[in-house]
């Protein structure tokens, strides 16, 4: 499965941005495999592709944002998808 370009952090807005609309299943993937107990590194290498070994800190730092994004999704950012 294929993951659409991304950025280390996700836009911190207050309301769903457009790269959070392209994420939604990389959210889904994060949240999945955290419910799961899966590490972060195993995470971002499998959902993100990244090389954890060569840059253990980015890797890090890309799970982190993005499972926090998925969380702000999960309690507060789909509440804007039923908007008109």
């Amino acid at each position: 499965m294929s993951i659409p370009q991304f950025e280390d952090t996700p836009p911190q807005t207050e309301r769903v941005s457009d790269y959070d609309e392209r994420h939604f299943v990389t959210y889904l993937r994060i949240l999945e495999a955290a419910k799961e107990n899966a590490s972060g590194q195993e995470v971002a290498a499998i959902v993100f592709g990244l090389n954890v070994a060569a840059d253990p800190g980015r890797a890090k730092r890309v799970y982190d944002s993005h499972l926090a994004r998925a969380k702000w999704m999960c309690e507060a950012g789909y509440l804007q998808l039923k908007e008109p």
